[in-house]
């Protein structure tokens, strides 16, 4: 595609994604986060890329809210994840480059009134259509969603009859991301709770999964429990779990926006057709009888997941996703 794209990272799952997709498209990707060196990332939450290392822009490598006018020459397009104030602080820099800011979930009023002094000289890619919803909004140029491989997250198998949840700090980001409501929804059943920093949980602590056994895990277990963090849309381990084919029982709109629920911007509800792809309620009752009953009948798991995999194809495909990263930046390349 000829084009070449600094890529400016806050989350290392999503940039290997991402940094990944790019490269088969055929973008000449250099990163300034976990994948600098893209055969030996940063960061070991995902394997290293089959990319071209650049060496010679590593020694360039800068802060990310200080980049300079060396750095910056080499790319036509500086791609921004998530961190406004990265825009704000290197404008004078990158204002002449084709700027794309791309949201992972986690705005707020905030975030949309940093953009706002740029939003006629940047491109807008959000992740969700519910992004709407933000006070403030400022707008899109597209939304393209999230994406997974599903070559890679298959083959679900329920023989560990138990839940899983997968969060990092569980218990210490309990507003966040609901853990009392994990907990008491789950208490009694047997349970994982999996991530870094979750060692206050106690028993039910699992620890950091490697990639490897990250996606093992989805397809071992019988039943996911999604809470997803506050006032993301939807989060990778959603997307993971119903790709794999895991059935998903997941918090309702009143726990899945909790305190910024005057956004709405909590997606979930809408993709799980309650009691066909998952099972999705505010009731922690209902919740504990859903998890009780796919840990009894694995017919009932069997299928819920298929229709959830089904769904996760249509939301989350590669396939689909590529094609629309695609189109977005060969219209770049034509204005």
């Amino acid at each position: 595609m000829n084009l070449r794209m600094l890529y400016i990272s806050c989350h290392t799952c999503l940039e290997y994604n991402e940094v990944s997709l790019f490269n088969e498209i055929g973008i000449d990707v250099f990163c300034l986060g976990s994948y600098m060196d893209p055969t030996h990332p940063q960061e070991l939450l995902r394997p290293p890329i089959d990319m071209n290392p650049k060496p010679d822009l590593v020694k360039l490598a800068c802060p990310k809210d200080a980049l300079t006018k060396e750095l910056v020459d080499n790319f036509d397009i500086i791609y921004v994840m998530h961190i406004p104030d990265w825009i704000e602080k290197n404008w004078s820099i990158i204002k002449d480059k084709i700027v794309i800011w791309r949201s992972i979930g986690q705005c707020i009023v905030n975030n949309e009134n940093s953009l706002r002094p740029f939003r006629q000289n940047i491109k807008v890619v959000r992740y969700s259509p519910l992004e709407k919803n933000i006070p403030g909004y400022v707008g899109e140029d597209a939304t393209i969603r999230f994406h997974l491989n599903p070559e890679e997250f298959n083959n679900w198998n329920g023989t560990v009859n138990k839940i899983a949840t997968i969060a990092n700090s569980m218990k210490r980001r309990g507003m966040a991301c609901s853990y009392t409501i994990f907990e008491v929804a789950t208490r009694g059943l047997p349970r994982v709770l999996y991530g870094p920093g979750n060692e206050d949980a106690g028993d039910i602590c699992g620890g950091l999964l490697s990639y490897s056994d990250l996606k093992k895990t989805f397809r071992d277990f019988r039943v996911y429990f999604y809470t997803g963090t506050h006032p993301a849309s939807y989060t990778m381990n959603f997307m993971e779990a119903l790709m794999t084919g895991t059935p998903v029982v997941a918090i309702g709109n009143k726990y899945g926006n909790g305190h910024y629920f005057n956004q709405n911007t909590y997606e979930v509800p809408d993709i799980i057709q309650n009691g066909i792809n998952g099972f999705c309620s505010d009731d922690i009752d209902i919740l504990y009888d859903y998890c009780a009953k796919l840990l009894k009948d694995e017919h009932l798991a069997r299928q819920i997941g298929i229709e959830g995999r089904k769904t996760a194809m249509k939301y989350f495909g590669k396939d689909k996703i590529k094609r629309q990263w695609e189109t977005f930046f060969k219209n770049i390349k034509s204005t």
